[in-house]
This record gives structure tokens, C-alpha cells and sequence, in this order.
């Protein structure tokens, strides 16, 4: 993936990993990447204002409230002509900055008015990597969409040994050009969030046995790929698959029906939410803290209802309705009366239907029939990498409608 004529706001914050920043704007230079320098107070501690701007041939941003600027830059303005906010280092100060939305410098004024897709580089000590408030502040970076490379394990400047050494340059020039290939900057949904179950979910009856179904995955993992590269920030709710995870995309690995609606609900609000994983009806009332024996020649187990996503994210006044709502439903008979009534009683925007009484399971083809309150259209045989492309494709153009 061509890098050039990328703009990029670098946001140095201070940490002796800083020094690492001068590598990588030589590096993207090289590639003809565009860079703007904001160095924070605490990084002007381990690189000069000076070096900063000879490797990246721009004016280096310190005050927030500097009146000498010739080139009127002001908090809005910078972060949104680039198109990518880099943070590097990101200390464990500047990331719970971030995630609870204060704005006391330029950087952090400069995160918060972003619209851009923001990655961030952390490194820090061990202790304070592994801390529960750190990993705390992550996950809500996370969850709005805020990408970040994974920091390595080393000797560290402290003299400690463990995660939080900060990541090669070759990693992160891979995430930028991660960031890029997934039309963030152009596809039609950039900057949109999107929100998407898959597979089965595994109610527990005793600690060796549980209930389930036959789903792969497959079609999930395949919309959420599609709309990674229509630009979009995905989030992937998946139970239990045999799958890798699709590039780019935040996945959130579940197992009960439970921690799947726990999840949904974390992840809100999004634009639009497609609801793929076949989620069980129930799940045993009083799951058994031992193996049940086998010492009777029948076993009567208690079920109680699941809770319903589809409806909860539908229907939910409570909640911030994403703006388009699919469900799909897969049936042994009656496909499209079924369908029909699911969408009404589910109060969602589109039911994509499929007959799973033949291989549908496991398969990589699919046969599907869109449903909604227009009318029904129906799809031949086809790959689920096709399915899936059509139906994020559709999904677009009905997005435009709504907004």
C-alpha cells in the first residue's frame, strides 16, 4: 500500500521511547508522507522542537496558546487536514487523558476535537503497562475506535524486563498501511462505526458439557471484513469460531448469549449493527458446579429464554438506536413467512434469510433473501465473501437514506 501524500500529526509526549520518533519520520519522509510534529512538554525533555522539524521539513507545535503562528493553526483546523492522528509514544498520562476527554495542552485539545482516525504507540514501565487503570483506559480507547500497536517485550529504559518496550518502526509503518488499505481516509464509510455478531454462542450445563449450534462464522467474519474495507471502524462480537480474526478489526471473543448482549450494548453507539451470530434461545436455569453422572437412563434439564439482541438493539428506548439494524434468521422451513414475522415482531430495519436445511452451515457458499418493508429480494447461490459484499454495499446505500 502507497503511502504518499499522506498527511500525518504526529503527537510526541514524553518518555524516552520519543528518541524513536526521529527514525520514523525519516522513514515515512522516504515514503513522501507528509508530517506535522505537536510535541507536548514532557517529550521536549527527550527531543528538540529543532530536530523534529529538520526531519519532517514542517513548523514543530508546542503552545496551545502561541501567537506568533504564521499558518493559523488552530485545535480544530490540525486535526482535521491530516488524515491520521499519530501518537508516539502514548505514556499512560496521555492515554487516560484521552479516555476520559480532558483537554489540557495542545495534544490532548487536538485528540479530542479530532475527526480523523487516531493510532496510538504506547510505551511505558511494566507495572504501569499491566496496571488495571492503564488496561482500563485502553479498552475505552477501544471501543470508540481509537486503534493502537501493541507494545513489545524487553529490556525497558527503567532497567525492568516486560511488555512496554515500544514497538519497531517497521510494525508501525504496517499500521499505518493497515489504516490506509481499509479506505479510512476515502471509502464510503470512513469513520463509521460498525457493530457485528457472529457464530454460535455455548450455554454451559455443567463444566464439561454445554449447548450450542452449528454455525462457522463464516458469513459474520465475512461482512466484518467487507466493511473494514468500505472504510469503517468494526467492531466483531464472536463466539466460539475455528476463524482467524479479520485484519483491522476490533473482535470481542464471547461465549454465552449473556456476554454477547454485554458486549453489544459496550460497544454503542454505532451506525449500524448487523446481528449474524446465531445466539441460542436458552440456556440451562442452574448450570452444575460438578459433571452431571451418569447414573439415570433420562436427564430433565430447566431452560430459561436468553436475552434478545436483535430486539434489545432494535427496540431498546433506553438506548442510541443504531441508524440501520440487520438481523438474520435461518430456518429448515417456512424461510420467507418467518422472516417476514421476524421482522415485524424485531422492529429491525432488514432480515437477511437463509435455508439451513441443506450444507449452509460450515459452507462457504450461501443462498440468501433479503426482506424488509419494500418488499423481498432474493439472491442466487453465491460465496459468503460475495454475500457479504453485497450486502455491505447495500447497507451503504441505505445508509444514505437515513442520514
Amino acid at each position: 500500500m502507497s503511502l504518499s501524500g499522506r498527511h500525518i500529526l504526529l503527537i510526541i509526549s514524553g518518555g524516552i521511547a520519543a528518541y524513536k520518533c526521529l527514525d520514523l519520520i525519516r522513514r515515512l519522509r522516504e515514503l513522501s508522507v507528509s508530517i506535522k510534529c505537536v510535541l507536548t512538554k514532557s517529550g521536549a525533555h527527550f527531543v528538540t522542537s529543532m530536530s523534529l522539524a529538520a526531519l519532517s521539513e514542517n513548523k514543530v507545535y508546542e503552545d496551545m496558546f502561541s501567537l506568533d503562528d504564521d499558518c493559523k493553526i488552530s485545535h480544530i483546523q490540525a486535526s482535521r487536514e491530516s488524515d491520521l492522528l499519530l501518537v508516539m509514544p502514548a505514556t499512560a498520562n496521555l492515554i487516560a487523558k484521552m479516555a476520559h476527554g480532558l483537554a489540557d495542552d495542545l495534544a490532548s485539545t487536538l485528540l479530542l476535537a479530532s475527526n480523523r482516525p487516531i493510532l496510538i504507540v504506547p510505551a511505558m514501565n511494566v507495572v504501569m503497562w499491566n496496571n488495571q487503570a492503564t488496561q482500563s483506559n485502553l479498552d475505552i480507547l477501544r471501543n470508540r475506535g481509537i486503534m493502537h500497536v501493541i507494545p513489545e517485550s524487553g529490556k525497558l529504559a527503567c532497567g525492568e524486563e516486560g511488555d512496554g518496550h515500544i514497538a519497531e518502526t517497521s510494525r508501525i509503518i504496517e499500521a499505518i498501511e493497515s489504516i490506509c488499505a481499509a479506505n479510512y481516509f476515502t471509502g464510503p464509510l470512513s469513520g463509521r462505526r460498525i457493530l457485528i455478531t457472529s457464530g454460535p454462542t455455548v450455554e454451559p450445563i455443567d463444566p464439561v458439557r454445554f449447548i450450542s449450534n452449528r454455525s462457522s462464522g463464516k458469513q459474520g467474519h465475512a461482512i466484518a471484513k467487507e466493511f473494514h474495507e468500505l472504510g469503517a471502524i468494526v467492531t466483531l462480537i464472536s463466539g466460539p469460531v475455528a476463524l482467524s480474526d479479520p485484519k483491522g478489526v476490533k473482535v470481542i471473543k464471547v461465549e454465552t448469549a449473556m456476554q454477547m448482549m454485554t458486549a453489544c450494548l459496550d460497544t454503542l453507539p454505532v451506525d449500524i449493527a448487523v446481528c449474524v451470530a446465531a445466539v441460542s434461545d436458552w440456556r440451562v436455569m442452574a448450570e452444575k458446579d460438578q459433571k452431571i453422572k451418569r447414573d439415570k437412563q433420562s436427564l430433565i434439564l430447566e431452560m430459561t429464554s436468553n436475552p434478545d439482541i436483535l430486539m434489545t438493539l432494535s427496540k431498546s428506548r433506553e438506548l442510541q438506536r443504531p441508524k440501520l439494524v440487520v438481523g438474520f434468521v435461518s430456518e429448515t422451513e417456512k424461510l420467507i413467512d418467518s422472516a417476514k414475522f421476524k421482522l415485524n415482531s424485531k422492529g429491525c430495519d432488514l432480515i437477511v434469510a437463509n435455508d439451513v436445511s441443506g450444507l449452509t452451515f460450515g459452507s462457504d457458499n450461501n443462498q440468501v433473501h433479503l426482506i424488509n418493508h419494500d418488499g423481498i429480494d432474493s439472491w442466487p447461490l453465491m460465496s459468503k465473501m460475495e454475500v457479504a459484499r453485497r450486502l455491505a454495499n447495500c447497507l451503504v446505500e441505505m445508509l444514505k437514506l437515513k442520514i
